[in-house]
């Protein structure tokens, strides 16, 4: 077993080493470490602002600008009221449920022109980052007893209390957590505040903010005007408080100045936001797992669940606003395991990670110290990993397929649970006791019956019988096996299938309602997802062990280089500079794109290419405002350099002073396996240009006023 103290020393040591061998592009840096490990680079490539100006725990600076929007993306601040930046997509969810087919936000775009017209988004919140700690010595300490994962995480989840609780006092506002960096290797305290009454202020059209929708997904050139805003409301005090009339703008510590100076090739940008999750020490064996059971069963369920949802959305307006945020986020996922899947070949990526594998095994088996510390690490990754396989395999399918039919999944969470249950639920289910109106709201009884009738079969077909939960015997004995009458049945039969049916069981013999067809199935499907999970729980252990092992030797191995943890959802920094990019022989993408390029694109027979009529004419008349080029056209989007991934987006971009010029929202098609390997000369940052933004809600939408409380640089 490794020393703690001394793997500990070592991390420190590998941390604050030299940085002569960093890559600006590459690296998604922890706040806490950069007067250590990028300061003098990010001066050299002229950056002005010094590591107190990004982050201070005694004084506002950058970090008290940005936020975490809804758990799972970015957002800046941009106004001394409160005013928030984001991406439209980010905002999709809470706009879609503000939406109504009379008033659809989402097809029209909204703007609110005053406070007064802003409106609730319930259930909405953002976090703010107020410090990070240093708590490794005592969580390896705490933790050093633990054999299994299962303790392990017991007490974790104990010193973790304990040290937010010193931490926050007697603070009501404040909340800490400890999280895991460099595979458990070392752990910081995050201390945050949360606010939740958060007000829609406005957003474009989706004609605008989801330009190219699925087409453009992932792509460059791209042209999407992806924004929308938000303003966060206090409690007099200026803390966080419930949703209340009386509730006033939150003034913020710090707010961004916006420059619409422009930019150029070669410019330094930086970007501070909330990168959800990386594997950049991901080994051989887990590439080959995702690519051909993660990525390969998800590509295939979603791709025919969503061709349903979309022909159903297509077809009646009322469906494409119900499921509208439900098939968004489903095709983002889909399309980027399928690009993630084409660069794992095309860059080698299984090959290249065999062959750090091999130089790591030959560096290890040098010196008979390293055997004792980092002998078995590897060897116990690939056990793991191929000994989970085949459950692997069938989780997954469980997951996406028979997880994804919505009435049996209500079924499990609005029935009620007997007085004895735990507050888990039956057989580890969330016991939901909340109003299932949200639910009903946007579901559609027709399209889940089609739904349910291919994942059933898909289910059927791809999983060996033996692996099949026990509702399959029913549609064999009662139905002949005939998939799509068993289902005509269960949906035709359940009390789940609308709200007032539900309503009507629920005021009646509540017991009845354990034998609806829909809540068998359920809780068929949901037994079975739990008893998998717990199968696969045997071999995290094993996993975790050789994981820790191999990126702390890995660490060891490359000491003198500046290394960063995976993402984690943690605040992180990433720097470089505005960069076009050459996807081909003979190809050179450039660094910006413009309005002319929209109109290019026009195609009036294509929801995802339709232009607005207002737009067309402010770009016929060139009535751009101080938003132009100096040539006179309109920018849209650019690119960077800068190291991100999901919950990245809607970070702000930053010049060499700190001053938003973009805001994050994609990565390119070139570089889906961003995630897992970084390739400097094809991975590249997808931002919207501020200066679209700004013409975008001043002269397309009519909501100038909002520029008066702004800080804008000409």
């Amino acid at each position: 077993m490794m020393n703690i103290k001394k793997s500990g020393l070592l991390l420190l040591s590998v941390l604050i080493l030299s940085v002569n061998s960093l890559r600006a592009d590459e690296g998604m840096w922890m706040l806490p470490l950069i007067q250590k490990l990028n300061s003098k680079e990010m001066s050299e490539i002229g950056f002005k602002l010094s590591a107190k100006d990004i982050y201070d725990i005694n004084k506002s600076s950058l970090k008290d600008a940005i936020l975490q929007f809804g758990g799972g993306c970015t957002a800046e601040i941009i106004s001394k009221d409160g005013l928030v930046l984001t991406n439209h997509h980010c905002g999709y969810g809470a706009i879609q449920k503000l939406s109504a087919v009379d008033h659809d936000y989402l097809q029209t775009g909204f703007w609110a022109m005053n406070r007064d017209e802003e409106l609730p988004a319930k259930g909405l919140t953002v976090t703010f980052l107020d410090r990070f700690e240093d708590v490794t010595k005592e969580v390896t300490e705490a933790m050093a007893a633990a054999t299994d994962s299962k303790a392990k995480e017991e007490v974790l989840k104990t010193i973790s209390d304990q040290l937010s609780a010193n931490a926050v006092g007697e603070s009501k506002y404040l909340k800490g957590r400890v999280a895991s960096y460099f595979g458990g290797n070392q752990y910081y305290l995050i201390i945050t505040k949360t606010y939740n009454d958060i007000r829609f202020v406005g957003a474009p059209p989706s004609s605008i903010g989801k330009f190219g929708a699925d087409t453009d997904n992932w792509m460059w050139p791209r042209h999407t005007g992806d924004f929308s805003m938000f303003r966060i409301y206090a409690g007099k005090d200026n803390n966080p408080a419930e949703f209340s009339m009386d509730n006033v703008p939150y003034q913020p510590k710090k707010f961004l100045t916006i420059s619409l100076k422009g930019i150029k090739q070669n410019d330094p940008a930086m970007i501070l936001g909330y990168p959800g999750r990386t594997n950049r020490f991901m080994t051989s064996y887990e590439v080959k797992e995702t690519s051909e059971i993660t990525n390969a069963v998800s590509i295939l369920v979603r791709g025919i669940r969503q061709n349903i949802l979309m022909t159903d959305m297509v077809a009646d307006p009322k469906v494409r606003l119900m499921y509208a945020s439900k098939y968004a986020g489903s095709s983002n996922g889909w399309k980027k395991w399928i690009g993630m899947n084409e660069t794992f070949e095309k860059l080698k990526v299984y090959e290249r990670r065999a062959a750090e594998e091999k130089a790591f095994t030959e560096w290890v088996a040098a010196d008979p110290s390293r055997v004792e510390k980092y002998g078995n690490a590897l060897g116990n990754v690939k056990s793991a990993i191929e000994d989970r396989a085949k459950l692997q395999f069938t989780l997954r399918y469980y997951m996406e397929a028979l997880g994804s039919i919505e009435l049996t999944s209500a079924a499990t969470r609005f029935s009620p649970k007997p007085d004895d249950e735990n507050k888990e639920g039956r057989g580890g289910r969330p016991n939901y006791s909340a109003n299932p109106s949200d639910f009903y709201k946007d579901y559609n009884f027709a399209t889940d019956k089609k739904v349910a009738k291919a994942m059933i079969a898909l289910f059927k077909e791809k999983v060996p019988a033996t692996d099949h939960p026990d509702f399959y015997k029913t549609i064999d004995s009662d139905y002949q096996g005939n998939i799509d009458a068993y289902v005509e049945a269960m949906f035709g039969k359940s009390v789940f299938a609308s709200e007032e049916k539900l309503k009507k069981a629920l005021a009646g013999d509540k017991k009845t309602m354990e034998t609806d067809p829909a809540y068998v199935a359920g809780k068929d499907i949901s037994d079975a997802m739990v008893k998998y999970l717990k199968d696969i729980e045997q071999y995290r252990t094993l996993y975790a062990q050789g994981q820790k092992q191999y990126i702390a030797g890995t660490l060891e191995m490359n000491e003198g280089k500046a290394m960063y943890p995976d993402a984690n959802s943690t605040m992180r920094m990433t720097y470089g500079k505005v960069l076009n990019y050459s996807p081909k022989d003979g190809v050179i993408y450039d660094f910006v794109t413009t309005l002319d390029g929209v109109m290019q694109k026009e195609d009036s027979e294509n929801w995802e290419f339709v232009v607005p009529a207002k737009l067309k004419e402010l770009y016929n008349a060139k009535d751009f405002g101080p938003y132009a080029l100096k040539d006179g056209r309109m920018p849209v989007a650019f690119l960077t350099n800068n190291d991100i991934t999901g919950g990245n987006s809607g970070s702000p971009v930053l010049n060499r002073k700190g001053e938003l010029i973009g805001t994050a929202f994609d990565g390119n098609w070139e570089s889906m396996s961003g995630d897992i390997i970084f390739e400097p000369s094809l991975q590249r940052c997808i931002n919207v240009d501020i200066r679209y933004t700004l013409f975008i809600m001043d002269k397309f939408g009519g909501a100038g006023y909002l520029l008066n409380e702004m800080k804008i640089l000409r």
